[in-house]
């Protein structure tokens, strides 16, 4: 199936969002909440992350005195979200004497407004503080729209921006943002009064207003009227050439990359601390990788410096026919362009550094972005919300890059600008504002199991430390109540749940295919899916026997071969954890069915372990004792066999399994998933076909 010319977005006006009704009675800084919220929601006007806006207004100080106060955006918040506390206030009157000095460097500036500061708690305020300062408006909006950095990243830029706005626009050739840019506006600015904005070469826009809505209503007609003469400009040019490659349909594309994403993940992985990835098959970006031109537009470079940060100054294309090749020659293609990619990486970080960015080490050198012709673009990132921010990003740069090579050819930042920019130390600054990464950050564990008990527990045990978690159960419903605990515990994309029979070859591989379709590989396996049954073996039918082996043998079996598959393409090593139990180690009276499978997933784990060693896969194994709370297997008629197997009332089971504990305690999920942590990473990366009984001290299972 070919998708026809004309599948990239363009640039469009921006709709007018402003509400008279909500604005109303608003206080400055409530009113400025609002315009940014406004702003950000419009990703075509303001990048995630990116843009700044403010407002000026008298205010009472501790002393009880008036003062002129800068209300401007913090650094490292987004328009989108950003309320009250994101904006750092900030004494006007000590910023505009500023406007005098002849230069300053970013540590002394920086220093320089924390110094201004209102209140001793505050955000630290925005790189471009002093641009809101120096502009005369009482409020202020910087903003990076498509439209904007469209008409001026091509050589025609500066005359089609003379042709739509005429004096009304100030155009500033690129600079870092900063003091001396901000200065420079300033300057610009007294030189030329009738201004209504300013245009900032391959980087964004400046409106004002005395009101907030007069600020926001000129973002709005600046940016559509840019929109309006890129259309008129472009006319009969866009679509980069039109498709060089056909696009595949969903069902292929997702065949394909189930067997070759593994190997760009592993490539990735060469320099990278775990990572996930994002597959992007929307129409613009199927369009945009399968296009005649984007081989070469698409490393020009980032469009604008917010872009850069999160997708790198260039993505990596693929050379790629899908009406050729195969998954194969897609998987070699991955590994072969991410070791070039990440050559050209570290040349272009040596080639560049300097006095100012030689304190930061390389970040990992393989790619953000990768096109795909006739699938789509690959995004990755240290987890699932960083990938997804370069996917959306990179959604904005389509735009540019198609406007403005319509326009007569896109122009990047040059590559010691974009360099300039990465490794800025005010931007390392925001960077170094996130969250320490967990223990399990950027791995992808599989559970199956894990609807209930210590698959659940696991689950959230492996989350909280950083994983990304694919809950495998035939219990669906419960698995996705988990998987949904997990997103609202951790973040985007964090869990899915997949419904998964472990007894069913199909539905295994099913299992193992979403995992790679969701996050690009897997890292972990925790096989816990489990089931019990007691009887006398006089009394076992052969029902019940096969169905522990079919559920406690197989579908170990099954899991680890699907995992092994996709571990041996990553090529990075990796875990898998079996949960099995006291009676693998220990006979079990009246439960030769569940003990004997049992004990043969244990086997399973020291074979596979001996396969996997040379790979790095490690494979180990928990025994846990009498887990009851939450287990789906003690709720079923497991509990009362037991109970009458040792001669005890249901309701003492418990009581009688921890009298039987050296330890004398009680076992938890929580205390077995600990365990199945441990194995899961780092801490244990040089341990395989071990065990670690969870069982409260049971002197009949110690280990020999």
């Amino acid at each position: 199936m070919s998708r026809t010319v004309g599948a990239l977005p363009g640039i469009r006006p921006p709709e007018r969002r402003w509400s008279d009704a909500a604005a109303a009675g608003l206080s400055v800084l409530d009113g400025l909440v609002y315009r940014s919220n406004l702003l950000g929601a419009d990703r075509s006007l303001a990048n995630i992350g990116g843009g700044n806006t403010s407002a000026k207004e008298l205010v009472t100080d501790h002393t009880g005195r008036e003062v002129r106060v800068l209300w401007v955006k913090g650094s490292g918040t987004d328009l989108a979200t950003i309320g009250r506390s994101g904006f750092p206030g900030l004494r006007l009157d000590e910023l505009l004497p500023l406007r005098d000095r002849a230069q300053m460097n970013d540590a002394a500036m920086v220093d320089y407004l924390l110094r201004c500061a209102i209140g001793p708690d505050q955000p630290r305020p925005s790189i471009e503080t002093l641009l809101h300062a120096f502009v005369a408006g009482t409020h202020v909006d910087h903003t990076h729209p498509d439209a904007i950095i469209a008409l001026t990243s091509n050589p025609n830029g500066r005359r089609l921006a003379d042709d739509a706005f005429g004096d009304e626009a100030v155009w500033l050739p690129y600079q870092r943002p900063g003091f001396d840019m901000s200065r420079r506006i300033g300057q610009l600015l007294d030189e030329q009064p009738q201004a209504r904005c300013v245009l900032l070469e391959r980087h964004g826009l400046v409106t004002w207003g005395e009101t907030g809505e007069e600020s926001y209503d000129a973002t709005i007609e600046i940016v559509s009227r840019a929109a309006r003469a890129i259309d008129e400009a472009g006319r009969g040019r866009f679509g980069l050439g039109g498709l060089r490659a056909a696009e595949l349909g969903d069902g292929s594309a997702d065949t394909l990359l189930a067997h070759s994403l593994p190997a760009l993940r592993g490539a990735l992985l060469a320099d990278a601390d775990g990572l996930v990835l994002e597959i992007d098959r929307s129409a613009e970006a199927v369009a945009f990788a399968s296009s005649e031109r984007a081989p070469e537009v698409s490393q020009v470079g980032a469009p604008c410096p917010d872009h850069l940060i999160n997708t790198k100054h260039r993505p990596l294309a693929i050379a790629f026919d899908p009406e050729c090749d195969g998954a194969a020659d897609l998987a070699a293609r991955f590994r072969e362009g991410v070791e070039e990619y990440a050559r050209w990486y570290r040349e272009y970080y040596e080639r560049n550094l300097d006095d100012e960015t030689r304190q930061f080490p390389i970040d990992p050198a393989g790619p953000r972005v990768v096109l795909v012709p006739g699938v789509g673009v690959v995004t990755t990132g240290g987890d699932a919300a960083r990938a997804r921010i370069s996917r959306d990003l990179y959604h904005r740069a389509i735009v540019v890059e198609d406007a403005a090579d319509a326009l007569g050819g896109f122009r990047s930042l040059s590559e010691s600008e974009a360099f300039a920019i990465e490794y800025w130390p005010l931007e390392r600054y925001k960077l170094a504002q996130a969250p320490a990464r967990g223990e399990l950050a950027g791995r992808v564990a599989v559970i199956t199991g894990g609807a209930s008990g210590i698959g659940r527990a696991t689950a959230r045990v492996l989350a909280d430390r950083g994983a990304h978690v694919v809950v495998g159960d035939l219990n669906h419903e419960g698995a996705q109540e988990v998987a949904e605990e997990l997103v609202a515990a951790n973040g985007l994309r964090r869990a899915v749940a997949v419904h998964v029979d472990v007894t069913s070859e199909d539905a295994v591989a099913d299992l193992t295919r979403r995992a790679v379709l969701e996050y690009g590989g897997i890292d972990i396996l925790v096989a816990s899916a489990g089931l019990a049954t007691s009887a006398p073996i006089t009394e076992t039918s052969l029902a019940d026997w096969e169905l522990n082996y079919a559920v406690l043998a197989r579908g170990y079996f099954l899991a680890a071969r699907e995992t092994f598959r996709v571990l041996l393409e990553q090529g990075r090593g990796g875990s898998i954890v079996f949960v099995a139990s006291k009676n693998a180690l220990v006979a079990g009276g009246n439960a030769a069915a569940y003990s004997s499978a049992k004990a043969a997933s244990l086997h399973l784990a020291r074979c596979l372990a001996e396969e996997g060693g040379p790979e790095g896969i490690r494979v180990n194994t928990v025994n846990p004792d009498a887990v009851i709370q939450g287990s789906s297997i003690w709720s079923s008629d497991w509990k009362a066999e037991r109970a009458s197997t040792y001669g005890v009332e249901e309701d003492e089971l418990q009581t009688f399994y921890r009298a039987r504990t050296k330890l004398g305690v009680n076992v938890y999920p929580e205390d077995v998933a600990e365990a199945i942590a441990f194995f899961a990473g780092s801490r244990s990366a040089k341990s395989t076909g071990n065990v670690i009984n969870v069982d409260g001290g049971v002197t009949a299972a110690y280990p020999r």
